[in-house]
């Protein structure tokens, strides 16, 4: 999923400058992207307004499938927040079964895929266990599980690694790029992180600048 935007524009109400100015992104399909730059640069405004949880004050965004028809991106995306948000008195398996249920999946179908997600970040162990008795950085984990137990093809995390250590991160990267033909939108500090993407932007006075890019 292509991921295209043009011209935004972005500016909190009574701020008395543009977060975001006449920016413009293309993002082509299955690859992972990192946008990094300092704090209070927009990059979560951004990640918003590509994932259409913000609305821009100008600009256009959208997703472009194979076929070249045009997709709202939150009716095909699937989040990683810095706020996990978890129900804390619910199983770790029925927290990681809501991104499958995003998709419509059926009970069996999102077990099945939740089961998955928590084997891959290593917490299946965890799965009939309350979401309250986690630890930050497992709490972070099943976020992250919940957004690989969908199967929408765009995926948006917001700082995923931040409680993790470097091992883990590691981990956790690997799983977040193993699926094919996913696109990845990566908002982070890390710097290591943002060099396994295929493609580096940084966000700068209102705009971005590509600085590198890895293998694709």
């Amino acid at each position: 999923m292509r991921l295209v935007a043009e011209q935004l524009r972005f500016r909190y109400p009574h701020g008395d400058q543009d977060v975001l100015a006449a920016l413009t992104l293309d993002i082509a399909s299955g690859v992972r992207a990192a946008i990094i730059g300092p704090s209070g640069s927009g990059k979560t405004t951004l990640l918003s307004l590509l994932g259409g949880l913000l609305a821009p004050q100008q600009g256009a965004f959208h997703a472009v499938d194979a076929n070249g028809q045009r997709h709202v991106p939150r009716n095909v995306s699937t989040w990683v927040l810095q706020t996990v948000s978890l129900l804390p008195e619910r199983t770790v398996l029925d927290n990681t079964k809501l991104g499958a249920f995003l998709d419509g999946a059926s009970s069996s179908e999102a077990d099945a895929r939740a089961r998955r997600a928590l084997g891959a970040m290593g917490l299946d162990h965890r799965a009939d266990e309350p979401a309250r008795v986690l630890s930050g950085g497992e709490a972070q984990r099943v976020a992250i599980a919940r957004a690989l137990s969908s199967n929408r093809p765009l995926l948006f995390a917001d700082e995923p690694t931040n409680q993790l250590d470097a091992a883990t991160t590691d981990h956790v990267l690997d799983a977040l790029f193993a699926a094919a033909n996913r696109t990845v939108v990566l908002v982070t500090h890390d710097e290591a992180a943002a060099a396994r993407c295929d493609v580096v932007y940084r966000l700068k006075d209102g705009g971005l600048v590509m600085t590198s890019a890895g293998s694709p």
